[in-house]
């Protein structure tokens, strides 16, 4: 069969068809009741079949309307999508835009700016991906993302990347620890005790265990977990020390479930920002979550030193 199809004749079939009626469904789309019957009759010759039963109080589809119904649906949304899609390209010049963060930001600080993003631009879609910070670089380099928010690697130059603060990890200890009671005991019996640490592959793993070598060596396996929550449960239940940032625990050392332990002399220090494609400058929509990362930052709980 040879059919171009009309997208005004689709738009009336699949308005009468919702509505039960060729005088809601002419209301619907702006157009006469006239138009709406004539597009219906002309597209019923087109297809040498009846759609429409219009025999009771209220029209329905036949069988083979059933049959068109579901794919006209189909193409209309497609059509209107292009249609938002477009328009945003106009507007803002992107429609969608792809982020890398770790899963601890996925949790404390990506939400607060997805939701301020998304009131600034509601026809440009945010895809989050969560992954270790290295990994995200590389997804980056290879055009799968647009911008990455975490760790600034040991040996990364500054091309292509928004530096936004530092922290410092900290021990964290269930208020019954020997530690908590004493922090004096901390440099004598620092291998003596479980650390439990971020997962392996990561550049925040990779930082504690250079600590824990320049501190003398190991003592016991650390315990390596991938999810910061995790850790936080086993350190509060004396299970070991928890190695995290403090903005990672806040809540639980203001409800005094942890308490943090400090170390004189230097410690684990790292350093966040936004990496984006250094052979491009970031785009208005790119730009303005960058922004918004930066805001979300300097809102961070106590804990975080800002650059």
């Amino acid at each position: 069969m040879d059919w171009v199809p009309d997208l005004r004749q689709l738009r009336a079939f699949v308005a009468v068809v919702e509505e039960g009626s060729f005088t809601l469904a002419a209301r619907r789309i702006f157009v006469t009741q006239s138009a709406v019957s004539h597009s219906l009759r002309t597209l019923e010759e087109q297809l040498s079949c009846k759609l429409l039963d219009r025999g009771g109080k209220r029209v329905v589809a036949t069988s083979e309307g059933e049959l068109l119904l579901k794919r006209c649906k189909r193409v209309i949304f497609e059509l209107e999508q292009a249609g938002r899609d477009l328009d945003g390209l106009r507007r803002w010049g992107q429609t969608r835009i792809r982020i890398g963060a770790p899963h601890t930001l996925c949790h404390f600080l990506i939400p607060s700016v997805l939701r301020e993003f998304r009131d600034c631009f509601p026809r440009c879609e945010p895809v989050i991906e969560a992954g270790d910070t290295t990994q995200l670089l590389d997804r980056l380099s290879g055009s799968d993302l647009d911008l990455v928010v975490g760790l600034k690697p040991r040996g990364r130059g500054d091309e292509g990347y928004r530096p936004m603060f530092r922290d410092r990890l900290a021990f964290v200890v269930s208020p019954f620890h020997p530690w908590a009671v004493d922090e004096t005991t901390v440099h004598a019996t620092i291998h003596d005790h479980q650390f439990i640490i971020y997962a392996k592959a990561t550049e925040t793993h990779r930082l504690i265990e250079e600590w824990l070598e320049q501190e003398g060596g190991r003592g016991k396996k650390p315990l390596v977990l991938g999810d910061m929550q995790a850790i936080k449960e086993m350190a509060k239940l004396g299970i070991g020390v928890g190695v995290v940032a403090p903005w990672v625990a806040s809540r639980e050392i203001h409800e005094g479930t942890l308490k943090v332990v400090s170390l004189d002399g230097p410690g684990i220090e790292r350093e966040w920002g936004v990496f984006h494609a250094p052979k491009r400058e970031p785009s208005l929509v790119e730009e303005a979550f960058i922004g918004l990362c930066e805001m979300a930052f300097a809102a961070m709980p106590t804990g975080v030193a800002k650059e």
